[in-house]
């Protein structure tokens, strides 16, 4: 049996509280299953997810998951207040480097996320460039105004966004035909053999692992990058690499196939050979360093260089 309780005693504003009380004949299971098998609204994960943030409690207590309710037990569920699916203008500085009317290049700074997502509903470039662009709001879409491309959220550098529709289209027919030409900088583990190369073939989900990518027989899509080694330092080594195809995880992906993943990646990198470094990486050690396309309006050659970011600079020695 479940109540749903009045207003006054919600916990925040918008916040809806419900009740369940374990009967004598119902105690048994897995906390998270015995509330999805007594309210439908809720699926099993995002039970789960409610019971990670602390919304679940059983009399004072909180509980896991994996808790087995006992008769008596009266379970308390705290269902927070649904999210806008638009994003909202935010005061977030990020460096320029060129501006029009028609789009904005900028030098993204690591840990910096793109987009709104699950778990970064705010905080992100959509939000700084809503608050910097006053009409940037339904430009190629609700949830990502503006974004024709994306880096990692731990990757910095140069990256590209529409202003308005008509260069929205313009960029996604640039990309779409492999005409802008994206160039970055990574410092790896290892030595690649050999030191110039292209490295290709289908790119998909792992399909041992959903949260990566990785090289696979089928299901994939075609993924080029060209590297060269740029500077050998030690068991490190600076790589130059030209994207040919924009992939998820691309480059982290590619040189990891070869046996040099980039220092500092948590998903695909080394994390042993990261601690024995003289320096220990916050981040993967990826920059976008340089953009140039044809203005998708002007018709004009543009090139856009990012500075080298202060933490990549302590691995070039």
């Amino acid at each position: 049996m479940n109540r749903q309780l009045d207003n006054d005693n919600l916990i925040e504003a918008g916040a809806r509280e419900l009740v369940f009380e374990v009967e004598e004949s119902g105690a048994k299971g897995r906390l998270d299953g015995w509330i999805a098998k007594h309210c439908e609204e809720l699926s099993r994960a995002r039970i789960q997810q409610l019971i990670k943030e602390g919304r679940v409690t059983i009399g004072d207590r909180l509980i896991k998951a994996t808790t087995t309710p006992k008769p008596g037990d009266s379970i308390r569920v705290v269902i927070p207040p649904a999210v806008s699916a638009i994003p909202q203008p935010q005061n977030i500085p990020f460096s320029i480097l060129y501006e029009d009317s028609d789009c904005i290049v900028i030098n993204k700074p690591a840990g910096l996320v793109v987009h709104p997502a699950p778990g970064h509903r705010d905080g992100t470039l959509v939000n700084a460039l809503l608050y910097h662009c006053k009409d940037l709001v339904g430009v190629g879409g609700v949830e990502r105004p503006g974004i024709v491309h994306r880096l990692d959220k731990d990757t910095s550098g140069v990256m590209v966004v529409a202003k308005n529709d008509e260069a929205m289209v313009g960029f996604v027919k640039l990309f779409q035909s492999g005409t802008i030409k994206k160039e970055y900088i990574a410092v790896v583990h290892g030595v690649p053999e050999p030191a110039e190369g292209c490295l290709g073939g289908l790119m998909g989900r792992d399909p041992k692992n959903r949260k990566k990518m990785a090289m696979v027989a089928v299901n994939g899509k075609n993924a080029v990058t060209y590297y060269k080694v740029i500077k050998q330092m030690g068991a490190t080594t600076l790589m130059h690499c030209r994207i040919e195809t924009g992939r998820t995880h691309q480059i982290r992906v590619h040189m990891g196939s070869i046996g040099c993943p980039v220092i500092g990646d948590r998903l695909y990198g080394r994390l042993s050979a990261d601690k024995k470094l003289p320096v220990f990486p916050a981040r993967q050690m990826l920059h976008a360093r340089r953009l140039s396309f044809q203005h998708p309006v002007r018709n004009i050659d543009l090139f856009f260089e990012a500075p080298i970011p202060d933490d990549f600079k302590k691995f070039l020695i």
